[in-house]
């Protein structure tokens, strides 16, 4: 999926040496970095458009292969940078990338997918790009099994600490086929360590 991501923002060089807001300094030498540093700076004090869509591969892959970065960080560039905007190429590969994390995490309980370790920081995350949870939630619908509804679970238990997609999902998760998957995965695994977790997260479905 990053190389999709790759050929899809080849077009863009990526420098070498970055500009800099003559205010806060010299240069950057991208590769001489700290990279998380960057990630805040770029398309700010360093760089334009065109650098962050140039390095947008490497720092999604640092996303989903290490836990250096913030995600809501480099998510952000894609708000910042008016995504929507640009060329659909360029947004079905970003689209498509965030599809291929969202069914890795919901694949795996415990997810470690970099710095995505569950449902809730994968939502935050997008939720950072100025985009909605409906795709994921949809999504989320047709991926059965244990780790998916061990994430719905978790999701729900955790909701108190959402950010801006709160609402929105919350109004999923009331919804009536939402309770009974909870309902039937604690039906399943009723004698496992994790059924409580089912039953608690069933209970409080419909009190968000």
């Amino acid at each position: 999926m990053v190389d999709d991501l790759a050929a899809a923002f080849g077009a863009y060089p990526r420098r070498a040496v970055l500009d800099r807001c003559p205010h806060c300094g010299p240069p950057v030498r991208v590769d001489e970095c700290d990279l998380f540093w960057l990630s805040i700076k770029l398309g700010n004090t360093v760089g334009g458009r065109e650098d962050v869509k140039a390095l947008l591969p490497m720092l999604f892959e640092r996303l989903i292969t290490s836990d250096e970065l913030d995600a809501g960080i480099v998510l952000g560039k894609l708000g910042q940078e008016q995504w929507g905007s640009w060329p659909l190429g360029e947004q079905r590969a970003v689209e498509e990338f965030l599809d291929a994390v969202w069914h890795r995490v919901l694949g795996e309980f415990l997810a470690r997918v970099g710095v995505f370790t569950g449902a809730r920081e994968f939502l935050d995350g997008v939720a950072s790009a100025g985009i909605g949870p409906a795709r994921y939630l949809v999504a989320w619908e047709n991926i059965a099994g244990r780790s998916a509804d061990r994430h719905l679970a978790a999701l729900v238990n955790e909701m108190v600490r959402m950010s801006d997609s709160k609402d929105a999902i919350a109004a999923w998760v009331r919804r009536e086929a939402v309770r009974e998957r909870l309902f039937r995965a604690y039906e399943r695994d009723h004698a496992a360590a994790w059924a409580d977790y089912f039953a608690r997260a069933y209970d409080l479905a419909c009190l968000l």
